[in-house]
């Protein structure tokens, strides 16, 4: 019988990914298994990975071969790699990767304390990687550490079915299958109870929640279920698509205040021809109108989105349309990728490939006008009161939080001026600085 050991777990890559790591977390706290922060104080050390683009790869790999070092010279006695960088390379990464102990795909997970076990009673590697499709989603609360308290993400579907031509997410994570309401409603009233502030919806696409269960559901209707839990707790989602983004989310927003007005809606591009090369099913047009009836139901709404830059085929005057509808539209938040390429994606057959340091500079062209947007839209903020989630102190001591237009990670932070206040609290804040993404402000 394998006693319980010590366990540190790093986690990469994406929100639902580390809504998987908090459930191997949860595991492991619940057979009594103890959670530390250093590796070199642990028993076995777990990696859960990305692989979405070949930078999260290397990042993956090179944060393997750092913590196979406590194998060799620490007290480390197994390594687990779970997630997305087994489940896309499968045996092969066995082979090249002979410091690993047990590899877990994306479906996996779950059976994470089982494959430790089995590896130490019967000294052997182990390789768990069940069809991504077969993995059923539908199950109530599971053991789970949150580790980014007051606030914390919460799954409400896995994988994707559309067909984008530069994403491989459909193979790593599966088609798209969305969690039974009464079972997320429950996860979210075990989170409230442990103390969360903020519940933050994610899936690869929030907006087709529902759509594919028996009888059919909604966003919507799950948002307003969720609403009435605490109305002291924020709810917002991200990951919108322009496509199945529906008029009745809007008017629940609005009926529900602590509902954040925030809509992150990824349109990739603005260019006709490039969103058809994507495989994207809409149109700079379609875009228009998504996001002027948003401004129109609520006017105070924060818009964020996500652009690919460097797509094959991509051309100066592709890019010069895409400057033009992000100088017109003025998003609160936006974030910029350049194309990562890869044999296994269809935009990989495309033709007139860009170059990489075409893409860098398109990058950089849309990050600076987005400074300038960014810094336009703060300074007209100061004055004005909002309230704010305390989250925490930077190095230097000093409160910083984020109001209902700032999500956590992705966007700006609110400092705060002020001696004290208790983390997960939400003052009311005015605003006396702006910087480029930032806020300053103190309490009212």
């Amino acid at each position: 019988m394998i006693q319980p050991m010590k366990i540190n777990l790093v986690s990469l890559g994406c929100a639902r990914n580390l809504v998987d790591s908090e459930t191997m977390l949860g595991d492991f706290a619940q057979a009594g298994w103890e959670l530390v922060c250093q590796p070199e104080a642990a028993d076995v050390i777990v990696v859960n990975t990305c692989s979405f683009i070949q930078s999260a790869v290397e990042e993956s790999i090179d944060t393997i071969l750092e913590l196979a070092a406590h194998k060799k010279n620490g007290r480390c006695r197994r390594l687990v790699v779970a997630g997305c960088l087994p489940e896309r390379f499968r045996e092969e990464l066995a082979e090249s990767l002979p410091e690993v102990d047990i590899f877990l795909g994306t479906g996996a997970y779950d059976r994470i304390i089982t494959a430790v076990r089995e590896s130490l009673e019967r000294e052997k590697r182990t390789c768990l990687l069940p069809d991504p499709d077969t993995v059923d989603v539908q199950h109530g609360p599971v053991p789970r550490v949150p580790t980014t308290h007051p606030m914390a993400y919460l799954k409400i579907a896995e994988g994707c079915s559309k067909h984008c031509t530069y994403c491989m997410i459909p193979r790593l994570r599966g088609r798209h299958r969305s969690r039974l309401p009464e079972h997320i409603i429950a996860e979210a009233r075990s989170l409230i109870a442990a103390g969360i502030r903020e519940l933050v919806l994610v899936a690869q696409e929030t907006t087709a929640y529902g759509h594919d269960l028996t009888p059919q559901q909604s966003l919507a209707g799950l948002l307003r279920n969720l609403a009435g839990l605490d109305p002291d707790v924020w709810i917002r989602f991200l990951y919108a698509h322009p496509e199945s983004f529906a008029a009745d989310i809007l008017q629940t927003v609005a009926d529900h205040p602590n509902l954040c007005a925030y809509f992150d809606i990824p349109i990739q591009h603005a260019s006709d021809p490039v969103l058809k090369r994507m495989g994207r099913q809409y149109t700079q047009a379609d875009l228009q109108r998504l996001f002027d009836s948003i401004r129109t139901h609520l006017p105070e709404a924060a818009l964020r989105t996500t652009l690919l830059v460097g797509f094959p085929g991509e051309t100066e005057k592709d890019f010069k349309i895409l400057l033009d509808f992000i100088q017109a539209m003025q998003f609160d938040h936006l974030g910029v990728f350049t194309y990562s390429d890869a044999a296994e994606l269809p935009a990989h057959h495309l033709p007139a490939p860009v170059r990489t340091k075409t893409a860098l500079n398109r990058q950089d062209a849309l990050m600076a006008c987005q400074a300038d947007i960014s810094l336009s839209k703060n300074q007209k903020r100061v004055g004005r009161i909002y309230s704010v989630l305390v989250e925490g102190k930077d190095e230097d001591g000093r409160l910083f939080g984020r109001t209902p237009f700032q999500a956590p990670e992705v966007d700006g932070l609110t400092y705060i001026n002020a001696p004290h206040l208790a983390i997960g609290s939400f003052p009311r804040i005015i605003i006396t600085e702006a910087l480029d993404y930032d806020l300053a402000g103190e309490p009212v």
